[in-house]
């Protein structure tokens, strides 16, 4: 029997960088989603761990042996979330090592190792293959790796003992509640060896998908009321998420009193929107309305953005074309390149949409549609989905 889970990306609608500094934010799940697949190997068959980046085309091999050997202190399979420990980390690096990935791709290794551990934290030493395939884009603010650890976590609980599936349902189904905070839990230990210090907003909106709601740590869980549908357009510019943030501290230290007001800004406005997106919407004028109130919220954002200092040119050629489309945009994430949202409205045409896709193609830019606040992570059994 195999297994398939699937695990959202996600999105900051309001409040990134100004959450640093105090202020609310709001984060949602999109409907694009990373696929983990997880098959034992049979009696007889390979001994050994298979691991398959298809979109990358890269296939990671260790046999059972081999991971035994240098994760001598995993004596069995745990049932709960524990952090990798330094021994364990310098082990795993050098399973990776072993593998020779070619130094292009050289910041995928980081993602393998969180799969090494995950695996044998939640399985132990057992020969199988786990193949990953993904709608996202590789570190571009989408939570892509935090997507990929809450799908492997899925996976690998649905075949242990630490959660109750029913292994005979047909399509795509859901954990339960505390099997969702177990397997939350599993996520953020893999997000932890790929980023260091993660907030653990990326993998709780991945994991429970709608939407959060965060201030100084604490997490709100909301569900929105309305359809919304965004196109992402990825800049492909990279940035440096620490300088970014470094760049806004520095601004603030020269002008607190200026940023204080921006900060509060921001928090009314994550706070306006949380409540507008919740908020009963009985019919398609009433969905116009708000819809029109979230431009509005979006275009004040990206405004303080500007003023903190984390917009860039290719941010501001988004912004200048869906403009010209009366559309409403703004960077989501750390920004310096990266990723601009773009809500489009419901009553907006297709033609409209495709003219402005193709014209912001033709800089160079990848553009992807997503609708906002779905489900979170889900499981399929027998391989159909």
């Amino acid at each position: 029997m195999e297994v398939k889970a699937r695990a959202p990306g996600k999105i900051i609608l309001s409040g990134e960088h100004a959450v640093v500094h105090g202020s609310t934010a709001v984060a949602a799940s999109i409907d694009l989603f990373t696929y983990v697949t997880l098959s034992f190997a049979t009696a007889g068959n390979d001994d050994s761990v298979k691991l398959q980046l298809k979109d990358m085309a890269l296939e990671f091999s260790w046999p059972i042996r081999r991971i035994r050997e240098a994760l001598s202190s995993l004596a069995a399979p745990s049932s709960t979330p524990t952090s990798c420990s330094i021994e364990s980390v310098k082990s795993i690096s050098a399973l990776v090592e072993e593998q020779n990935i070619p130094e292009a791709k050289i910041a995928l290794a980081s993602g393998v190792s969180a799969f090494l551990w995950l695996y044998t934290s939640i399985q132990g030493f057992k020969p199988a293959t786990v193949i990953v395939t993904s709608d996202l884009p590789l570190g571009s603010g989408l939570g892509s790796s935090a997507a990929f650890c809450v799908a492997l976590s899925a996976a690998l609980l649905a075949f242990s003992d630490s959660v109750t599936v029913d292994t005979k349902l047909q399509g795509w189904s859901i954990f339960g509640e505390s099997d969702l905070e177990l397997l939350n839990k599993w996520a953020y230990e893999g997000e932890k060896i790929i980023h260091g210090k993660p907030s653990g907003i990326d993998n709780t909106v991945s994991t429970y998908g709608n939407m959060i709601k965060f201030r100084s740590g604490n997490l709100t869980r909301i569900k929105p009321s309305m359809p919304l549908k965004m196109l992402i357009t990825n800049t492909k510019v990279g940035r440096n998420t620490k300088a970014l943030v470094a760049g806004v501290s520095e601004r603030t230290l020269r002008h607190p009193n200026a940023m204080s007001f921006v900060f509060n800004a921001v928090d009314s406005i994550s706070n306006e929107l949380a409540n507008i997106i919740q908020s009963p919407a009985s019919d398609d004028v009433s969905i116009t309305q708000k819809e029109e109130k979230l431009e509005e919220l979006m275009e004040m954002n990206q405004g303080l953005l500007q003023c903190m200092g984390v917009s860039h040119a290719s941010i501001e050629t988004v912004l200048r074309t869906t403009l010209k489309y009366k559309l409403a945009s703004k960077l989501t994430g750390a920004g310096g390149g990266g990723c601009v949202l773009t809500l489009l409205p419901s009553l907006l045409s297709r033609t409209v949409v495709d003219k402005v896709i193709a014209e912001l193609e033709s800089c160079g830019f990848q553009c992807l549609t997503a609708g906002i606040g779905g489900n979170g992570v889900e499981i399929c059994f027998g391989g159909s989905s």
